[in-house]
């Protein structure tokens, strides 16, 4: 059984390789602000996956823009990546046969809350 901790931690580095492979020339900043997450969260976060060796950073350093980096995810990354989807797909597949559910069981007390006389106000 995984800790809400773990979940979370998962879901960060889910999100993180994503949106790196995804977008290999992204800035930590823009990072951050599509993660809601701090500018110091985000690098502490990157550094861990280059430390891991998911990712793995390149410094263009000919460029103009000293702080022009492409975070690239290595073969072990995409590994993790792929783990780490599975297992958020398989977290929000269970999360929305639970919601279904609860739905479902509000639209019963609804249903049975109404008067019969009216018609039901929610579909």
């Amino acid at each position: 059984m995984t800790t809400r901790r773990e979940t979370i931690k998962d879901d960060t580095h889910f999100w993180v390789l994503k949106l790196m492979q995804d977008n290999p020339g992204m800035t930590q900043r823009a990072l951050a602000k599509e993660l809601g997450m701090s500018l110091g969260g985000a690098n502490y976060c990157l550094q861990a996956l280059v430390e891991k060796g998911w990712l793995k950073m390149q410094n263009f350093s000919k460029s103009h823009n000293k702080l022009g980096y492409a975070y690239l995810l290595t073969p072990v990354g995409i590994a993790e990546k792929t783990a780490l989807t599975g297992r958020f797909l398989k977290r929000k597949m269970q999360e929305y046969e639970n919601l279904k559910a609860e739905i479902e069981a509000l639209q019963k007390d609804v249903a049975l809350a109404a008067p019969a006389n009216q018609p039901e106000t929610i579909k």
